[in-house]
């Protein structure tokens, strides 16, 4: 398996159908797309980014990065993988290579949510080394949302 992952314009082909095949999922466990808390023009400025994850060639996974109104926190959003190419450890490079573009970008803390009825997300993100915290914005009175935060160097 050759996987790379790649920063790709937001509102690219790819992104969309990606972004779009995770609306649908979301759709499926919540009633609710998510579409609410993404909007692809807030990683297409300064300090962002949008990257996705290709195996041999194939798009099959994308995540982002978005800036927070705190200058030193960054909110990663849109991880996604496509079901039939999980359980091979490619959401976690999403998630490093996220990492390592906020480091880039001199972020000291990052934030992400995500949903109760999704334990395979939060166990990667809590064998990440994120801890529970507070939800913020839309997510404050969500009972459906489970809020993380990870302190970075």
């Amino acid at each position: 398996m050759q996987l790379t992952i790649e920063p790709e314009a937001a509102n690219s082909v790819i992104a969309k159908k990606l972004i779009a095949e995770l609306s649908v999922e979301l759709g499926t466990i919540y009633g609710d797309d998510g579409s609410g808390g993404f909007d692809p023009s807030d990683v297409m400025v300064p300090r962002a980014a949008f990257v996705v994850a290709w195996v041999d060639g194939e798009a099959v996974g994308c995540g982002a990065l978005r800036p927070m109104p705190d200058a030193t926190i960054a909110e990663i959003k849109r991880v996604y993988v496509r079901q039939d190419m999980r359980g091979q450890g490619i959401s976690r490079k999403i998630m490093e290579f996220l990492e390592a573009i906020a480091h880039q970008y001199s972020y000291t803390g990052l934030m992400l949510e995500t949903g109760i009825q999704q334990p395979a997300a939060m166990a990667l993100y809590e064998n990440m080394g994120y801890s529970r915290c507070d939800c913020y914005d839309l997510y404050a009175d969500d009972p459906r949302s489970v809020c993380y935060r990870k302190e970075i160097k």
